[in-house]
């Protein structure tokens, strides 16, 4: 298994240029936040990743190609959201 001091240096880098931040909670679950460095909107939370599934260099790439894709479909759900509420105060204006 990796030590988890790598498992979070590698996470974290990963996500460069947000910001990511990663934590082991008690009983070896991970929590990994991203949030974007010039709004502070956080873009992705996701709680409770058990550590222990994260044994191999692929079982990493996994969780990351998945954190990737939530990460992707937030930041089109709240861009979308974001521009079709500014559609919306248009119109009622």
């Amino acid at each position: 298994m990796i030590p988890t001091v790598e498992l979070r240096r590698i996470i974290e880098a990963s996500f460069n240029p947000m910001t990511c931040h990663c934590t082991i909670n008690p009983g070896g679950n991970l929590t990994v936040e991203v949030t974007d460095p010039k709004t502070g909107q956080v873009d992705l939370l996701v709680v409770g990743i058990p550590t222990e599934s994260l044994a191999t260099v692929r079982d990493i790439n996994d969780l990351l190609a998945q954190l990737r894709e939530e990460l992707k479909a937030n930041q089109e759900w709240f861009q979308a959201d974001f521009h079709g509420r500014n559609l919306l105060q248009r119109r009622h204006h």
